[in-house]
């Protein structure tokens, strides 16, 4: 393995040096690629949140309350892979902005389930003008049969390491605790 030459290197911000492991033929490894490409989406997503005083965890959240209304913090921290008081702190700053509301949970008074409020409905829409020029910038020298095709097989490696890991969560037998 060796680095790739030409425009596989990059510099963000001055500061960080991106690398590209390549085989000897030059084609980039794959898992390689998808690590980069997310890291580098998700810092372009840190700085356009920034420019709007909030972050990406906070876009993530009103977005994922924009598609499924009502639901608890705990699902939410289950969705965004982070501990219940990480989103509780982040709904703390969102709630304090006017934009989300707890309302109990009419069977369980333990608890609470999250709505958006009237003052988060502008800034979700320069959300998604912000999402929309992101991805017009990731895939502007890519044709759309070309995009189409990469969403197939990203879906498809999606599907396949779920259910692998289902799999292999089901057939491995539970610890017990001492």
């Amino acid at each position: 393995m060796r680095p790739c030459t030409g425009r596989m290197g990059a510099r963000l911000n001055n500061k960080v040096t991106l690398l590209i492991i390549c085989s000897v033929n030059e084609i980039p490894d794959l898992l390689f690629l998808l690590h980069d490409v997310a890291r580098l989406l998700r810092h372009e997503a840190d700085r356009r949140a920034a420019a709007y005083g909030m972050t990406r965890a906070q876009w993530v959240i009103l977005f994922w309350l924009q598609r499924q209304p009502g639901l608890s913090q705990k699902e939410l921290s289950e969705i965004l892979e982070v501990e219940p008081i990480t989103v509780a702190r982040l709904i703390d700053r969102l709630e304090g902005r006017g934009m989300v509301e707890r309302r109990p949970d009419p069977k369980d008074r333990r608890i609470w389930r999250l709505h958006l409020l009237p003052p988060a409905e502008p800034v979700l829409l320069e959300l998604m003008r912000e999402r929309a020029a992101m991805h017009r910038m990731a895939t502007a020298d890519i044709d759309p049969e070309t995009e189409r095709t990469m969403i197939e097989g990203l879906t498809r490696m999606k599907a396949t390491i779920l259910g692998e890991c289902r799999h292999r969560d089901r057939d491995v037998p539970a610890r017990a605790v001492a």
